[in-house]
């Protein structure tokens, strides 16, 4: 893969800037790199560390590369990896028997929330220290590698301080995924603002197009949480992710879950039926065959679908989220994916030497050639045509987003998450109103403001 610069100062102080208001307000990489840290004590006896990772869209090849390089590099660790997409059901059973891998690779916001259960249950190990460690075979470390604001999040932090439990991983920009094909064939422009948004569905129609689909609903995350940024700022972001009272029933919420019912009216009709984990394929299949325009998602859609028949002259393309007015900011909601690693591992120091191996050049080429990129300094340099024009959306005036819901105590029966996105579903079929959708989330977030931790 032939290397050509992507990341431009700009983006990385507008991550720091707009990440400020979503976490912590130190910078954890911040420190002084001369401290005594656990790197400079080696593994020194056999292990056998046991790695745990979502086989995604990514494949499972570039795992058995780093196996295979780590193992090179540190000849007192074997490597025992266990890939699978269904990751939460293989080894949910094995850690509720006692026995918990040592690594794993697994993102928050999935339908079986793991990680959330762990964190309410402090059942993750503190990483903070991890960021002041040796990146494993270089003279750096792991924080003074790292892009900026990255460590700064609710996603990393999840209890709202400084403290570290989840490294981030693979980044991609998010936003609406489309055919530039069909918009040159059409004439059509693309939409600005909501309401040139749904202007172009009522064209799309008329044309036998419908405006949007989505895989599942669960990727609402990013779209939604743009469309919060969007609506009222990073503050009002994170009011909404810490359970303010009044955020989710406020004129910045109620306009976001209006204009999401509103987005209803111009979806795929099968795009419900299809919204699982054996069909959802269908529904992005419905861009590929210009049968729906839009839909949110990630960098990875281009390699999950690559085999996929699609029209004439497709071609792959991304745009942020709508604005709420014209001239008004428009946000790409940057997902990460985490590595984390459970308090009851049996080998937690010789896991937090491997997650520092995850942001080595060696380690970071071998995902990079695989689409999967690191939020470490010259990752996008290893970037190249469609995909470079992807990351570069933050250099065209679009505004990074990230974050997510704070850590709660253990609340019975409630998970705003569900409340949230799960039940999208039954909006987009006209069997929810957006009224009660947005009234059970309410709900939600006032019984879990007391249980903030």
């Amino acid at each position: 893969m032939n290397k050509s610069k992507w990341m431009k100062a700009g983006l990385a102080s507008a991550l720091a800037l707009s990440l400020a208001a979503c976490g912590t307000t130190d910078d954890a990489a911040d420190t002084d790199t001369d401290t005594e840290t656990p790197t400079e004590e080696k593994t020194e006896e056999k292990v056998t560390l046991n790695v745990a990772a979502l086989e995604s869209g990514y494949g499972e090849e570039m795992w058995n590369e780093i196996k295979d390089s780590y193992e090179a590099a540190n000849e007192n660790v074997e490597l025992e990896l266990t890939l699978a997409a269904n990751l939460e059901e293989v080894i949910r059973p094995n850690m509720q028997a006692g026995d918990y891998p040592d690594v794993v690779l697994l993102s928050v916001s999935r339908e079986e929330a793991l990680p959330e259960t762990l964190i309410k249950e402090d059942g993750l190990e503190n990483l903070t220290d991890v960021l002041d460690m040796k990146v494993y075979g270089e003279d750096v470390t792991v924080g003074e590698k790292m892009l900026p604001g990255f460590t700064d999040t609710l996603v990393t932090n999840p209890y709202g301080d400084d403290e570290t439990y989840l490294m981030p991983m693979f980044y991609s920009p998010t936003g609406l995924f489309y055919n530039n094909g069909i918009f040159e064939e059409k004439g059509w422009e693309l939409p600005e603002t909501w309401e040139d948004m749904l202007t172009l569905g009522e064209e799309a129609l008329a044309e036998d197009t419908y405006l949007f689909t989505y895989p599942v609903s669960g990727y609402f995350d990013t779209l939604f949480s743009s469309m919060l940024y969007a609506s009222g700022g990073s503050d009002f972001f994170e009011s909404a992710m810490t359970y303010e009272e009044g955020a989710w029933e406020s004129e910045e919420a109620t306009k976001v879950f209006e204009t999401v019912g509103t987005l209803g009216e111009y979806t795929h009709p099968d795009t419900v039926a299809n919204a699982n984990p054996q069909d959802f394929t269908q529904n992005q299949q419905l861009v590929l065959d210009n049968k729906a325009l839009f839909m949110p998602n990630g960098t990875w859609i281009v390699g999950e679908m690559e085999d996929a028949p699609r029209a004439d002259n497709f071609e792959w393309d991304m745009m942020a989220v709508p604005s709420f007015g014209e001239g008004e900011d428009r946000y790409a909601f940057t997902f990460f994916e985490q590595i984390w690693v459970p308090s009851q591992a049996e080998n937690i120091d010789a896991a937090k030497e491997f997650v520092t191996y995850m942001y080595a050049d060696e380690a970071v080429n071998i995902f990079a050639d695989s689409g999967a990129i690191q939020p470490v300094e010259g990752s996008t340099d290893l970037l190249e045509g469609q995909d470079e024009k992807f990351y570069a959306i933050y250099d065209e005036g679009v505004l990074p987003a990230m974050g997510g819901f704070a850590s709660t105590e253990p609340v019975p029966g409630v998970s705003i998450s569900e409340e949230l996105y799960e039940k999208i579903d039954s909006v987009m079929s006209g069997d929810i109103s957006v009224a009660d959708w947005q009234a059970s989330v309410v709900e939600a977030s006032n019984q879990l403001r007391p249980a903030l931790k």
